[in-house]
């Protein structure tokens, strides 16, 4: 049995899909079967247009300025995209819950695994584990799954870039040797 169908994975394809939004339908049925999802009807234009609709609105999650505000807006999205937990075993995925209803297109779908992903992901490690990149001219969404609960980049590649100005900087303040 899978306790949480909803996890790591999910949420950061959520991130994924929020900070490089999906431009067509092929590419998000292309990124959602590259993220594991099970897509058993068509997936129409109303689809792309609920998940980038969805993503805007997670985006405000993301830059909710307290944890209670964060809540709030989690909140109205769990309303939304979710109903009454149920159990399921569809396509030999073994038991499981779904919070969502059955029979719904793929946006329904993604609305309603990403803000039961992200209420499991925020309860389950802290309210404050969603942000934006430190490095100034990235902001990129990240979900901090690190086991401090610290993360400040959304990449290792944006924290290395943002070390190395940080060492040049410093270099640059020191008086030189000769002089």
């Amino acid at each position: 049995m899978q306790l949480n169908p909803y996890g790591e994975d999910l949420v950061r394809f959520v991130v994924g899909l929020t900070n490089a939004p999906p431009r067509s339908v092929p590419e998000l049925v292309e990124r959602s079967l590259a993220a594991g999802m099970a897509i058993d009807r068509p997936v129409e234009e109303e689809d792309l247009d609920q998940v980038l609709t969805f993503v805007e609105r997670w985006a405000e999650v993301v830059d909710a300025p307290t944890d209670r505000r964060r809540a709030e807006l989690l909140n109205v999205l769990l309303a939304e995209a979710s109903t009454y937990p149920r159990l399921t075993d569809h396509a030999d995925g073994g038991w499981h819950i779904h919070y969502r209803e059955d029979g719904i297109g793929l946006g329904g779908v993604l609305r309603a695994i990403g803000a039961v992903g992200t209420a499991l992901h925020l309860t389950g490690l802290g309210m404050h584990r969603l942000g934006r990149c430190a490095l100034a001219e990235c902001g990129n969404a990240y979900a901090d799954f690190s086991r401090a609960g610290r993360q400040r980049y959304c990449s290792p590649g944006c924290a290395n870039r943002d070390a190395v100005r940080r060492h040049r900087a410093r270099r640059e303040r020191r008086p030189h040797a000769s002089e």
